[in-house]
């Protein structure tokens, strides 16, 4: 349950403290006063995402703080994240304009889902958006789960039990290449694989040999002309060697004035034997550089191959010799699969009966609990204002061929159906129901939940619309209804709902030094009579206001009736 709420510049919210009581809380006032701020608020400490334009006008932040009491199911999930608990449970959170946010669970930092998984534990809000929600036919099939309870629970496990097993199955049969004609396909193509790898005979280091015979081969020209200038530089007539020896023989002769003109005429000596050696080495070159086209035609045919397959199985000669390591363990497990295969089958075959009757009996579940089901929400709908309502669960048919396509969730699917109108068949939910229909619908279906649902906050955002007169005194009462077993919140602009209020929250907007601001404040007493007559007739006139009183008594009756019960 929802103890506090305080809320600090959000919106047009500068601060405000809320405490909620058991039974039925409502929020009232003018459109625009700032109602849905305070729902958003609530969804946003819950754990929704979070949206810097709540943030009030002129505040570095908005901060949201609630306090709940818990749950078994909350306190276990507390102990799960290692945070401590007294069964009172503090959420914080904080939203700065640069777009940083903090979450804390009783002052433990939390990731946002994690906090959400607390929450969804703790409160369910419903509005006009979960209209859409129930449209969508998974979600039939999820509210019709959570009505039938722990049967349908347990049933579902036998049925994940089954498809878990049928899944590891159909996997290990897949890596023994599926049936024996695809084993076979398989097989051929991965021989075809490894006998194109091992006909490569790839060797490390290969390709870039072969690349730079190719660059030699593509430059030859431009290599042999350098080659020959850099030889008759050195050798030719009056080139480097003949200059260094013409030097050499000069120091000779004058080497006797001095050691150190012996000393560079020894160095010059090994200058011209090194530049002889040099121009040999060149000449080496020069005469090993005879085109071979042959060669260069087998060069670019293997570089060309080894480009093949590193397209096909690798970046790199490496990852071509892993391709092949494991194209070779799968040709040997599936040469050898036979046995296994055709046992494997027989499994898979049993898992699959298994598996559709699990499915079976969970559906035959589902539409035990479904009768009942529509047959409650029904006659609540008939309170509620629609007397020809008709409400059915149809749930599609299939048989063991369809097992390949079933899910955790079992074979099949529900769709719910509707008719408002005598005489006329149930159809589509989404087809046919109207916008006040819908509000009633929903709330005909709560109030199966509500007695069953461990979630001790339901929050109503104006689920009442599109209704009013002796129907919306009917809704207060379905309202008074649920309220027994959880704390409701409920926006609404209806007198008989406001007249049920176990605590009324009137919201106002008013300027303050030139700008707007939201106002939210308790009403009791004759301030709260003042309201239910705005409610009534826009005014506080004595009509309204003696209405108002009547609405009071009454709800006070029908209240004090049920406790009697």
């Amino acid at each position: 349950m929802l103890l506090n709420l305080s809320i600090r510049n959000a919106a047009l919210i500068e601060h405000a403290e809320l405490s909620f009581s058991k039974g039925l809380n409502l929020l009232s006032g003018e459109t625009g006063a700032g109602k849905s701020v305070i729902l958003d608020c609530i969804d946003f400490v819950l754990g929704a995402k979070a949206d810097r334009e709540m943030i009030r006008y002129g505040a570095d932040e908005c901060i949201v703080r609630a306090e709940f009491t818990t749950n078994r199911a909350v306190n276990e999930t507390l102990a799960e994240m290692d945070i401590e608990s007294d069964d009172t449970l503090v959420i914080s959170r904080r939203l700065k304009t640069e777009g940083k946010s903090s979450l804390k669970i009783n002052g433990v930092s939390v990731t946002s889902a994690m906090l959400r998984r607390i929450t969804s534990l703790l409160v369910d809000v419903h509005g006009q958006s979960e209209h859409f929600f129930l449209l969508k036919e998974s979600n039939q099939l999820r509210l019709l789960d959570d009505i039938a309870g722990q049967s349908v629970r347990s049933q579902k496990e036998v049925v994940r039990e089954y498809f878990t097993k049928r899944r590891e199955l159909c996997r290990e049969l897949q890596t023994l290449g599926g049936d024996e004609g695809e084993r076979n396909r398989r097989l051929d193509v991965l021989r075809y694989q490894i006998e194109e790898i091992e006909r490569a005979a790839l060797k490390e280091g290969e390709e870039d040999e072969l690349v730079s015979l190719r660059t030699r081969y593509m430059n030859a020209e431009r290599i042999m002309s350098g080659l020959s200038a850099a030889i008759d530089y050195l050798l030719a007539d009056g080139g480097c060697a003949d200059s260094a020896n013409g030097a050499r023989r000069m120091l000779g002769q004058i080497a006797k004035f001095g050691d150190s003109y012996q000393s560079v005429s020894e160095r010059l000596e090994n200058i011209s034997a090194e530049i002889n050696d040099v121009g040999e080495l060149l000449e080496g070159f020069a005469g090993e550089l005879e085109i071979d086209e042959k060669e260069a035609e087998r060069v670019e045919n293997r570089l060309d191959e080894i480009k093949a397959l590193k397209k096909k199985y690798g970046a790199s000669v490496k990852d071509i010799n892993e391709f092949y390591d494991r194209a070779q363990r799968e040709y040997d497990l599936l040469s050898d699969s036979g046995e296994r295969f055709e046992k494997l089958t027989v499994l898979l075959q049993d898992c699959d009966k298994k598996l559709f009757d699990a499915c079976t009996a969970l559906t035959q579940e589902r539409k035990r609990h479904a009768k009942d089901f529509t047959q409650r929400v029904t006659e609540e709908l008939k309170t509620l204002n629609i007397p020809s309502a008709r409400f059915e669960i149809e749930f599609t048919d299939y048989s063991e061929a369809d097992v390949p396509s079933a899910t955790q969730e079992g074979l099949g699917s529900v769709r719910f159906s509707f008719s408002a109108n005598a005489g006329e068949p149930p159809k589509d939910l989404g087809k046919i129901i109207s916008g006040g229909e819908m509000s009633r619908f929903m709330l005909a279906v709560k109030a199966q939940l509500s007695s069953s649902d461990t979630i001790g906050t339901y929050v109503f955002d104006e689920i009442d619309a599109g209704i009013g007169g002796k129907t919306g005194r009917v809704v207060a009462e379905k309202f008074c209804k649920i309220a027994q077993n959880v704390q409701l919140i409920a926006v609404s602009h209806l007198a008989q709902i406001a007249a049920f209020a176990d605590k009324e929250y009137l919201i106002e907007k008013r300027d303050a030094d030139g700008r707007a601001q939201t106002y939210i404040r308790e009403v009791t007493g004759e301030a709260r009579i003042r309201e239910i007559a705005r409610l009534i007739s826009g005014d506080e006139g004595e009509y309204a206001f003696k209405h108002a009183e009547e609405l009071i008594e009454n709800a006070k009756i029908y209240k004090n009736s049920l406790s009697r019960l």
